[in-house]
């Protein structure tokens, strides 16, 4: 195939890739990452950071966990707010159950950068990837085309390296919008906030001491920008009843973005010499904080077999790739659709829109009182 560039390309660094690049490098593997975004911008983007007990342990059992045990926030607990009150679930006291951690994304890569450049990775920054092959095992940066023994792609559902695997694709859209808001505000509740509203969803999720995460159900092709701070934290008092559970802590909103909710899943994640790991391989919606969790899976997965391969020449775990990920993927879809359906219902007085309410209130009892619901709840919540 000629002279390569690396045994592995990857193209992407996110949570995903740069995993995959730093379990890549402590097993001596030469690996390349290509990441279109500058450094400055991808360790400054806000996105989620609610951690999974497992993906802490895939980071921890690799040496790339200091920062998130240091300044990490356990969270255990969620609370859900509706007409006849609130509800507070301390999951994390549950049978065997774990608890999350929340750490902003845009923390967890920066440690990520620097831990895979220390271990002798090579990054580059303001790459443009227009083409990956899977069976020639080449990519094609900035009109130069690379050669690699394998491919990571870890580029995201708008990526080169989705769009180079031939797939059914599975899609649903839930016709379901958020206003979702980043606020320079410290969090208003100790636990993750669901408010069930007759105006729509609330949630409130909490980031570091002093910035908080909330989002708001909105008609679909909303303009953020018809959104100024006092009318978001107006809507947010009303829907998080804080005239009766305590005034929110207000602050500047820094950020306002639309969120259609919508689910994809690949089938097959894989071609040739390419793996798709993260956005790139399935796209969930964030009701139940999977996304980044699954990216972390999946990378685990994959650095493992592409060791495997490197250094015992046996290509099998590569093989099963897919058939690995994808009955995790599809499990943590069905929760994150459940959690759809239970804190949305559709607004107005008509028959069906009463008849779905009253559903969603029924679950949320069932919720409130039953153990099985309440065991069957936080394993899915904690879990992949």
């Amino acid at each position: 195939m000629g002279k390569i560039d690396a045994d592995v390309i990857i193209v992407g660094a996110g949570p995903a890739g740069l995993v995959v690049g730093n379990l890549l490098r402590a097993a001596g593997i030469d690996c390349l990452i290509l990441e279109r975004r500058s450094r400055e911008h991808i360790e400054n983007r806000a996105r989620a950071g609610f951690l999974a007990a497992n993906s802490v342990r895939v980071l921890d059992g690799n040496g790339l966990a200091g920062g998130l045990l240091e300044n990490g926030v356990r969270h255990d607990t969620c609370a859900f707010r509706d007409e006849r009150g609130e509800f507070e679930l301390k999951y994390g006291e549950l049978g065997d159950c774990e608890v999350h951690t929340v750490y902003p994304q845009q923390f967890l890569v920066t440690d990520l950068i620097a831990e895979f450049l220390a271990r002798g990775g090579e990054i580059r920054f303001g790459a443009e990837v227009s083409s990956v092959s899977g069976t020639e095992a080449t990519v094609i940066a900035d009109d130069l085309l690379l050669r690699a023994r394998y491919i990571a792609g870890c580029d995201g559902r708008h990526g080169a390296s989705r769009r180079s695997v031939p797939a059914r694709v599975f899609r649903r859209d839930h016709a379901i919008s958020w206003l979702a808001i980043l606020a320079e505000a410290p969090p208003s509740m100790s636990a993750v906030g669901y408010a069930l509203h007759e105006r729509g969803f609330a949630g409130h999720m909490a980031r570091t001491p002093t910035v908080t995460r909330y989002y708001l159900e909105v008609p679909r092709g909303e303009d953020p920008e018809t959104w100024p701070d006092e009318r978001v934290w107006d809507e947010l008092h009303l829907r998080m009843r804080a005239d009766r559970h305590g005034a929110l802590e207000r602050g500047p909103v820094v950020e306002r973005r639309i969120v259609d909710l919508g689910s994809h899943v690949m089938d097959t994640i894989q071609r040739g010499k390419l793996f798709l790991v993260g956005d790139a391989a399935s796209l969930i919606s964030p009701s139940a904080a999977k996304g980044a969790n699954l990216a972390l899976m999946e990378a685990e997965i994959l650095a493992k077999a592409l060791i495997a391969a490197h250094e015992e020449d046996d290509t099998t775990a590569l093989d099963r790739y897919s058939a690995e990920c994808l009955p995790r993927i599809w499990r943590a879809q069905e929760f994150s659709h459940w959690m759809i359906d239970f804190l949305h219902a559709p607004a107005g007085y008509d028959d069906e829109a009463l008849f779905q309410r009253a559903l969603r209130d029924a679950r949320l009892e069932s919720l409130r009182v039953s153990r099985a619901h309440q065991d069957f709840f936080a394993e899915s919540y904690v879990g992949i």
